[in-house]
């Protein structure tokens, strides 16, 4: 009975040394880490950045600005499908494209899916519950000029330790009036990973 009441003894006192080295500490989100070599936070950021600097530094945004009398386009982004060999938070990736286009200040952003419909059922209750001088108006939507569509793949090299994780993010941006695709771009990642 000594013997195993001094053994829990001893495994409780590694047990508990053993917690006291968990330590967290902020750090700044824009410094990249990278501890597994899948995706992560700054590939993200990263990618939408660079994506929407090759957008906006295509030809379609002074052809559309000569096409509307100077005014800025308006786009929405639709759907980014993570066709990759992992789990890929797309609606991160979708959050930031839509950063990237705001800070740029050269395009209006309108929204999409889930978010427009929530605004429209908010706008809905209003007409039943606020008063008609604040009640916000149906019909006074802007209406998207172009929609921003893609998908996130990936490829894996494995031999013995080492792996190659190679990501392609692939972004369209159409007309939604003709259809027309006005851009078609691409943002490549390879991490190289040694075990």
């Amino acid at each position: 009975m000594k013997k195993v009441t001094i053994f829990s003894i001893l495994i409780a006192a590694l047990v508990l040394q053993g917690c006291g080295r968990h330590k967290v500490e902020r750090i700044d989100n824009k410094e990249i880490i990278d501890l597994s070599g899948r995706w992560n936070d700054s590939d993200s950021r990263l990618t939408a950045e660079a994506m929407v600097d090759q957008i906006l530094s295509h030809h379609w945004i002074p052809e559309h600005h000569r096409a509307n009398n100077g005014e800025r386009p308006v786009v929405v982004v639709g759907l980014i499908y993570n066709k990759s060999h992992e789990h890929i938070n797309a609606e991160t990736f979708i959050k930031d494209v839509e950063r990237a286009f705001l800070n740029t200040a050269k395009v209006r952003l309108v929204q999409a899916g889930d978010k427009r419909e929530e605004l429209r059922r908010e706008r809905a209750g209003q007409q039943e519950f606020a008063s008609m001088e604040t009640a916000k108006k149906w019909g006074k939507e802007i209406g998207a000029d172009y929609m921003l569509n893609g998908d996130i793949n990936s490829i894996v090299d494995t031999h013995k330790k080492e792996k190659i994780h190679y990501y392609q993010v692939n972004l369209e941006l159409s007309n939604l009036e003709t259809n027309e695709v006005v851009w078609i771009g691409d943002h490549k990642i390879r991490k190289y990973i040694k075990n």
